[in-house]
């Protein structure tokens, strides 16, 4: 800054080097210093490398993908050099207006103890639209379930949940908006059976499902607007790509920039108790579901 000035103050005012100098408080040697710093020609490329392959990465998540290739860079090198190669990532600025004082829900505090669910919805290169169902644990943020169909139904849903908890163990409560899906009769007997909670959060209130929501962006950030879906199959294809990608090599800033899967590696799920799988479960097509038993 001071070195613009003196060559300003010299521009317009016709003073020497050492006038303009003592004017504006540098000494001459500061001014004619020429730095000699590495231009880091194989680091900038890894960098521009990652950032084209991580399109939604920011410098900070990018500096950690560079340290596990045992990179010696500091978050400040690397944002240097992220804003020299043009890398910055456009963000919509959010306007911010007054909000009445948000419902406080109780934290998870283990794996498995509340899930969340909601769907995205995408459309395939021609057009034709499909849904998917998205399933994260509170805790681990580690994404228990991703499915998608050009249409998802009760049923649908809670297929994909036993899935996961064959696999994974059931959760305590399941936190979900009040759509037909989640609030039919078809989820409600799968709770049943299974003793878990469908907690429902307040019609219009998003954000006390804030976890899914912001899994839902990165989803679509990082995955639905990069990728071209031409098939249901190529659709289910990446996106079990996609999960696995984030459980296992993508950091996560809220787990200290472990993946999801380091994170629950380190602090295994309880025992799971409770009724054995399918134990009491209503199907559609069942009787007591038609008398209207829930």
């Amino acid at each position: 800054m001071r070195r613009s000035l003196v060559a300003w103050v010299r521009l317009g005012f016709g003073y020497s080097e050492r006038q303009a100098c003592g004017l504006m408080g540098i000494c001459r040697p500061s001014l004619r210093y020429k730095h000699r710093r590495d231009p880091q020609i194989p680091l900038r490329m890894r960098l521009k490398e990652l950032a084209a392959a991580r399109v939604r990465f920011g410098y900070r998540r990018l500096t950690v993908l560079l340290r596990r290739e045992g990179w010696m860079v500091n978050t400040k090198r690397v944002y240097r050099i992220y804003k020299e190669e043009g890398l910055m990532i456009r963000t919509k600025l959010r306007k911010k207006i007054a909000r009445r004082r948000p419902l406080v829900v109780e934290q998870a505090k283990a794996p498995n103890q509340r899930w969340s669910m909601d769907f995205v919805a995408a459309r395939l290169e021609d057009g034709r639209s499909f849904r998917i169902l998205t399933v994260v644990d509170q805790f681990t943020r580690e994404c228990v379930a991703i499915r998608g169909k050009p249409r998802l139904n009760g049923s649908d849903v809670a297929e994909a949940l036993d899935m996961a908890v064959r696999e994974r163990g059931k959760p305590t409560s399941i936190t979900v908006d009040n759509g037909s899906e989640f609030a039919g009769k078809v989820m409600d007997a799968w709770a049943d059976a299974r003793a878990v909670q469908l907690a429902f959060i307040r019609p219009g209130k998003p954000t006390e499902n804030a976890f899914i929501e912001s899994f839902n962006g990165k989803l679509r950030d990082e995955c639905l607007n990069t990728e071209i879906f031409r098939s249901m199959p190529e659709v289910r294809g990446k996106l079990a790509a996609w999960r696995y990608d984030y459980n296992h090599r993508r950091p996560h800033s809220a787990l200290s920039d472990q993946t999801p899967a380091q994170f629950a590696a380190q602090n295994p799920a309880p025992a799971a108790e409770g009724p054995p799988l399918g134990a009491g479960l209503l199907l559609p097509d069942s009787p007591s579901l038609r008398e209207g038993v829930s």
